[in-house]
């Protein structure tokens, strides 16, 4: 198995994971990268303005960059 290093970049720059989770394929992994994602959105303060911030979470092993996955939020106009 290999081991991959989820690092989360957000308004308040990089989290670098110095750790990582051992998984099986990539397609593992990019369903963690979408849970974590998806779990980082939930802790946002409802009425903040942090909520509008892009999540990303770029996924590397030692050999590098594997993947990259953003979250975007976008506020639909008033009419």
């Amino acid at each position: 198995m290999t081991r991959y290093y989820f690092d989360l970049r957000d308004a308040n720059g990089l989290s670098v994971d110095d750790e990582g989770y051992e998984f099986p394929d990539l397609a593992s992994v990019q369903w963690e990268a979408v849970l974590s994602l998806v779990d980082r959105s939930r802790n946002f303060s409802k009425g903040s303005a942090e909520w509008l911030t892009d999540l990303a979470i770029e996924v590397r092993d030692d050999a590098g960059p594997v993947m990259q996955m953003t979250f975007k939020f976008q506020r639909a106009r008033k009419h």
